[in-house]
C-alpha cells in the first residue's frame, strides 16, 4: 500500500505545521529559552514546507520567527556523487575518512570546498537580501525540509545550529524513512516530527503528486510573505 501522498509542498506543510504543534505545544510544552522559536527551511525544497509550519505555530501561539538555512555537499573532485563532506554559512562536517580513501589531497578538498562556499554565500545573500541571518542562540530552532533520504544534509543542519547555540532543536519532515529518523536522534536531534514513513522508502518525490523544483524566486517568495 503506498503511503499518504501530499499534493505539493504547500499543503504537505500545512500538515505538517499542524502535527508540529500538537507535538510540541498541544501539552503545553514550555518553549525552550526566553525568545520566540525559530523555523529554518533548509533551501531549497524545505522552504515552501517551512513557510507553513511557522505559520501554523505563529498562528498557535502568538510567536514564530522564519529563516533559510543553505547547506550544500562537497563532491570528490571527478567523482561528485561522493560526498567528502558538507557546509552551512557557520559549519563544516567531513564524511568520516572519504577524502582519504578516494585519494583527495587537503588541497583538493580544500578547492572544493572553497567552491560549495561561494555558492551557499551568494544563495544566502540573494534569499535575504541583505539582511542578517537570524540569531540561534538560546532559541528552540526547528528545522525543516520537503523530505529526508539518507539525511545527510539534515545531519549537517543539526550540527550547525547546534554549534550556533539552539537549545532545542526539532527535526520536521513530511515523509522520510525509519533508519534515516532515528540516526538523526543519534546525532542529536531533540524531536523529530514525520507524517509518513513509506516501506520501502524509495524517494522523497514519491510522496507528491507535484514535486516540481523550487527556484529561488520561490524561496524569496516564502521567505518574505506574511503569514495567511
Amino acid at each position: 500500500m503506498r503511503a499518504r501522498i501530499f499534493a505539493d509542498r504547500r499543503e504537505a506543510g500545512r500538515l505538517l505545521g499542524a502535527r508540529v504543534v500538537e507535538v510540541r505545544y498541544g501539552a503545553g510544552i514550555p518553549e525552550a529559552g526566553t525568545t520566540e522559536p525559530v523555523v529554518l527551511g533548509l533551501a531549497r525544497g524545505g522552504v515552501p514546507v517551512a513557510r507553513e509550519v511557522a505559520d501554523a505555530i505563529a498562528a498557535s501561539t502568538g510567536r514564530c520567527a522564519m529563516d533559510v538555512l543553505v547547506v550544500r555537499k562537497i563532491g570528490a573532485p571527478g567523482h561528485e556523487e561522493f560526498a567528502m563532506g558538507a557546509l552551512t554559512a557557520h559549519h563544516l562536517v567531513v564524511n568520516d575518512d572519504i577524502p582519504r580513501r578516494l585519494g583527495v589531497s587537503r588541497s583538493e578538498f580544500d578547492e572544493a570546498a572553497d567552491r560549495q562556499r561561494r555558492i551557499l554565500d551568494a544563495r544566502e545573500r540573494r534569499y535575504r537580501g541583505g539582511r542578517p541571518s537570524t540569531e540561534l542562540g538560546g532559541r528552540t530552532v526547528i528545522l525543516v525540509d520537503d523530505g529526508l533520504a539518507t539525511g545527510s544534509s539534515m545531519a549537517v543542519a543539526v550540527d550547525s545550529v547546534r554549534s550556533a547555540g539552539a537549545t532545542h532543536v526539532v527535526v520536521a519532515v513530511p515523509t522520510a524513512p525509519s533508519d534515516s529518523i532515528q540516526r538523526l536522534r543519534d546525532r542529536g536531534a531533540d524531536d523529530v516530527v514525520v507524517l509518513v514513513t513509506p516501506e520501502p522508502f524509495r524517494a522523497v518525490g514519491l510522496s507528491y503528486d507535484d514535486f516540481t523544483q523550487v527556484d529561488d524566486d520561490e524561496v524569496i517568495a516564502a521567505l518574505s510573505r506574511p503569514g495567511d
